[in-house]
């Protein structure tokens, strides 16, 4: 009976301890999710508000005291209320070009009705692009831009990493142009454009094409040089396997060369899109199509009092679809690419 005793105070002593320790375990897990949670608040949420805020405190005080040849240089609350201002004119914008088309139907309907065999016309609205209008027309330049630049330079790259002499021979080139301006290449572009787009029905717009080339000449060299540097870089091991499976030059390029250089590449293409995005802006001053870019120099060149409001708020609006650009690319490489550490922020 003692001994039955003993062991059943022994499994119950053990059984206290199992309790004690889930229980300790538990509180310990959940004081280590609570930290990370909160490191994780702190870390996304509340420092990034009190960076901004404290940037909109400094903005609002050195603004009162910059005075220019068009008035005090806008704080916060004028960009705002140019914001509001901008949406309410594009409203207003939409609704003219929706009554146009309205008073073209029915004096189609009208003139059906006079005559059967009428064939009804619709022509286009040629109001002026309001700067929603215009942020899309630049989001559309720099895609095709970009992709342009995209279907040269990463071929290009991948040949100049599989081919040491032909590195040798093209990488002085890609140097040589890398740091050249968009103002630079803007002239030539033009003239070139201009010598050779001629059409009586142009399927695209001579400055869109300007902004275009533009744009893919000067996002081109980052692509070039991080794609042939992510091939050259390919893990011997890889290659020795390519080599005892003997696969072919496209299959080799294709299970082997991609996969492995696919984060190069995509580092180097979201550099390339944050290159083209500057660019364009600038682009679209010079060769005036109708993007934020002309919108900033024709704000410029009005010089009202609502100006300065008017190109702060393109400003911002440049700088924020660039972050969202850079972030697009970042979740594009993330789900594509086999090493996730390097799309890192």
């Amino acid at each position: 009976m003692n001994r039955e005793k003993l062991i059943t105070d022994k499994e119950n002593r053990m059984n206290k301890a199992t309790v004690n320790l889930s229980q300790l375990t538990s509180t310990d897990l959940m004081m280590t999710f609570s930290k990370k949670l909160l490191s994780t608040i702190i870390n996304v949420m509340l420092l990034p508000v009190i960076g901004i805020t404290i940037f909109l405190f400094l903005w609002s005080i050195s603004a009162q005291s910059i005075h220019t040849s068009l008035g005090t240089f806008p704080g916060p609350n004028a960009v705002v209320q140019q914001f509001s201002s901008l949406y309410d004119e594009h409203v207003v914008e939409r609704e003219k070009a929706e009554a146009f088309y309205q008073r073209q139907e029915k004096r189609n309907v009208a003139k059906q009705e006079k005559n059967p065999n009428y064939v009804g016309k619709i022509r286009a609205y040629t109001g002026k692009e309001t700067f929603f209008d215009q942020i899309l027309t630049s989001l559309f330049t720099v895609t095709c831009g970009f992709l342009v630049a995209a279907i040269i330079a990463i071929p290009l790259g991948i040949w100049m990493g599989l081919n040491k002499r032909l590195n040798s021979a093209i990488n002085p080139i890609v140097q040589i142009f890398k740091p050249v301006s968009p103002l630079a290449w803007l002239p030539l572009v033009t003239m070139v454009v201009s010598a050779l787009y001629i059409s009586d029905d142009p399927m695209v717009s001579k400055s869109f094409l300007t902004s275009l080339i533009t744009v893919s000449l000067c996002s081109l060299w980052p692509m070039v040089i991080n794609t042939s540097i992510g091939v050259s870089s390919i893990d011997s091991d890889l290659l020795n396997v390519s080599k005892v499976l003997r696969l072919p030059t496209l299959m080799h390029i294709q299970k082997i060369v991609i996969p492995a250089s696919i984060p190069m590449i995509f580092t180097g293409m979201r550099l390339s899109f944050g290159v083209a995005w500057m660019v364009l802006i600038a682009a679209e001053m010079l060769a005036q199509n109708p993007g934020l870019g002309k919108f900033v120099w024709d704000e410029f060149q009005n010089g009202s009092s609502d100006s300065l409001a008017r190109i702060m708020a393109a400003v911002i609006v440049i700088g924020f679809i660039g972050f969202l650009l850079d972030r697009a690319m970042l979740e594009l490489q993330r789900k594509v690419s086999w090493d996730k550490s390097s799309a890192s922020v």
